[in-house]
């Protein structure tokens, strides 16, 4: 599984949308109507131009479904495309939709994973839903039905897999909290016996449990660079102490509930990343939430450190993809046939494990 911060996952600056405007609107009311935003951040986009260009997949994605690659909806205003997501404005309101676009290596591949989409966005609908009590969210619905009526003829692009949101003023912050010892934490522990300068004990292993989640943000970047690792201390330099106090507070509570949650369906919750944004004088929990494109799960049961961990995430592609000694460059090739399948395979599996349900896509 890729660093939910840095080893290819969530690589890449995020999608920051700054208006020149306040936007309000009857359909969705909030409590301040003169809060403005300094930005919205959903997603990644892609680094390059030059990602767009794809070569031929390789072999034949499966006729039972076929896998959304783009959405359009007419004259609704697009704000970006993100690796995965689509970001549209409605009134003062967002549109989130995912889509089967898979990444790897900082590449949007030529053959989309057929459901993908679907899968995240209610993963991320379950989770919102759990930690209800917990943390408030942006969603608004997520009902094709409750949309907006000019919305309703593109049902079929949006059904399952798209999300009508809160704007909000997201913090330049990747939240990140880790409960082992892997991806580029496990790099700078054999290097310093450190993650994001938070000393830790010696004789860990690569996918040792530590004695302690841990809080490590990093920064949002912009432009195309990596996201980098940074410490508390930089946080608060950003955000202000406050501010940044109760992202570590509520990024390590929700960690610990969803950790427990994990623990019960039998695997283990490695790490993960949120995005929190302001509004309203609070603080809420926005973009996706404990997906597997956002967070490392691992099969509690195959747990043996001291290597990489049996996890659910798109490993099959990575392999794939080092198998054909692609050389990380545009065009980025296509997926055959069994990879997208067993691709699809574990995304559900991991839907199945952590909600109770199985997902008709």
């Amino acid at each position: 599984m890729p660093d939910p911060v840095r080893d290819g996952c969530h690589r890449g600056s995020n999608l920051c949308i700054r208006p020149l405007f306040r936007i309000q609107h009857p359909s969705f009311p909030v409590s301040n109507p003169s809060f403005s935003l300094s930005s919205i951040c959903i997603d990644k986009p892609r680094r390059a131009l030059e990602n767009r260009r794809f070569s031929s997949p390789i072999g034949k994605v499966p006729q039972r479904m076929k896998a959304l690659l783009e959405t359009r909806l007419g004259a609704t205003p697009l704000l970006g495309r993100g690796k995965v997501r689509d970001l549209y404005e409605i009134d003062n309101a967002l549109l989130l939709v995912a889509t089967d676009r898979i990444s790897a290596f900082d590449h949007i591949l030529a053959t989309g994973i057929p459901g993908k989409g679907k899968i995240l966005t209610q993963i991320s609908l379950f989770w919102f839903d759990l930690l209800s009590n917990l943390v408030p969210n942006h969603l608004i619905t997520a009902n094709v039905d409750e949309f907006p009526a000019a919305l309703h003829p593109y049902k079929d692009q949006l059904e399952g897999r798209s999300m009508l949101v809160r704007r909000a003023g997201m913090y330049p912050i990747e939240c990140v909290a880790r409960g082992y010892l892997a991806g580029s934490g496990w790099k700078e522990y054999v290097a310093s016996r450190t993650v994001c300068g938070i000393p830790l004990p010696a004789g860990l292993l690569d996918g040792s449990k530590l004695p302690e989640p841990i809080f490590t943000p990093a920064t949002k970047s912009e432009g195309g660079a990596h996201d980098e690792n940074i410490s508390h201390a930089a946080v608060e330099k950003i955000v202000g102490k406050d501010i940044a106090h109760e992202l570590r507070r509520l990024t390590l509570a929700i960690y610990a509930r969803a950790s427990e949650h994990a623990e019960k369906c039998g695997l283990i919750l490695a790490d993960t990343k949120f995005e929190f944004g302001a509004l309203n004088g609070g603080i809420i929990l926005a973009d996706e939430v404990l997906t597997p494109d956002s967070s490392r799960f691992w099969e509690a049961a195959a747990w043996k450190p001291g290597g990489a961990q049996p996890s659910f995430d798109k490993q099959f592609v990575r392999d794939y993809l080092e198998s054909i000694h692609w050389n990380k460059q545009a065009p980025a090739p296509g997926l055959p046939d069994d990879v997208v399948e067993r691709t699809l395979a574990k995304y559900l599996e991991a839907f199945r494990r952590l909600t109770g349900r199985d997902l008709a896509l």
